[in-house]
């Protein structure tokens, strides 16, 4: 009996986590939309925001937090450099990677939509206070490190 109640519990998770998945894509779109890109490339944009600490970020860092291929994250950035939202240099230690840092009209155009960002946070995070979000995370983050592993297991079943 156990069993079957958690079973529907993991489904009704999945579900709810399907409906925000599909929630934050249009809330993506939305951003990149006012800033005239992709919505990929918004997330490059957020990736870059929240990694660099000055020195600017290599692409696999980018690659990495967005869980997508580094060729990926080149093209597009080679494409938000184009467009002014990013400058890439190589790295001084290596100049096989590349750096990338906010431009800033970059930093411009974010601080414009910074006060719609922040409404917007309230408004999904109402109902809720910072330990329940804490605590939250902490809970989704065992459930994705769960969730890499089970795919791997998987993964070794199909093959």
């Amino acid at each position: 009996m156990i069993e079957k109640k958690l079973d529907r519990a993991i489904t009704n998770f999945i579900w709810n986590v399907v409906e925000v998945h599909s929630q934050l894509e249009n809330i993506h779109s939305s951003w990149a939309g006012l800033l005239g890109i992709s919505k990929a490339q918004w997330l490059i944009l957020m990736a870059i925001t929240e990694l660099d600490e000055g020195r600017g970020v290599a692409g696999i860092g980018v690659a990495n937090k967005l869980r997508v291929h580094p060729a990926f994250v080149t093209t597009q950035t080679k494409a938000l450099e184009k467009s002014g939202f990013l400058s890439r240099r190589p790295g001084a230690d290596d100049a096989r990677f590349v750096l990338m840092s906010l431009t800033s009209k970059a930093i411009k155009e974010l601080e414009k939509l910074s006060k719609r960002k922040l409404a917007l946070n309230s408004t999904m995070s109402n109902g809720l206070d910072e330990k329940t979000l804490a605590d939250l995370n902490a809970a989704l983050a065992t459930i994705a490190k769960n969730a890499r592993l089970a795919a791997r297991l998987l993964a070794i079943d199909v093959s």
